[in-house]
């Protein structure tokens, strides 16, 4: 069930690479992606503990360190267009060589959310990813 998820978020991950979703900063490499919860198929969600719905978003934090997985702290915001400021809680997914960071929250409306995240990896060293993301719910 591990390499079906792995399977799944990698998709999930090459589903815009003609524009990757990615920061370096120091020697990680820090992937991202925001997308719908209703695209996940429903095993992988409860497989990833996850909910699925039309007004539901994943954010999806992924650090590499020479391609292989960096476990991480991992904290952060996201800001709507009127200010308001909702924290993210991180959920760890550990499959080895691959570890994901997965952040849900709700979105009512289309609109363009700031996010602001902060990550420290294993050595100690800070990385901040900021990144404005339009988002909608699905019809």
């Amino acid at each position: 069930m591990h390499k079906l998820i792995t399977l799944t978020l990698g998709l999930l991950l090459s589903l815009g690479v003609a524009a990757e979703q990615k920061i370096t900063s120091g020697a990680l490499d820090i992937h991202y992606i925001v997308f719908n919860s209703s695209f996940l198929q429903p095993e992988i969600a409860k497989a990833s503990g996850l909910e699925r719905g039309k007004n539901i978003a994943v954010l999806n934090v992924s650090p590499l360190r020479d391609g292989k997985g960096e476990r991480s702290s991992v904290s952060g915001t996201l800001t709507n267009l009127l200010g308001q400021v909702k924290s993210l809680e991180f959920r760890e997914i550990d499959e080895g060589e691959a570890v994901y960071y997965i952040a849900q929250f709700p979105i009512d409306s289309r609109e363009l959310l700031k996010f602001d995240i902060k990550l420290v990896d294993t050595e100690g060293k800070s990385h901040s990813l900021k990144f404005n993301q339009e988002v909608f719910p699905d019809p």
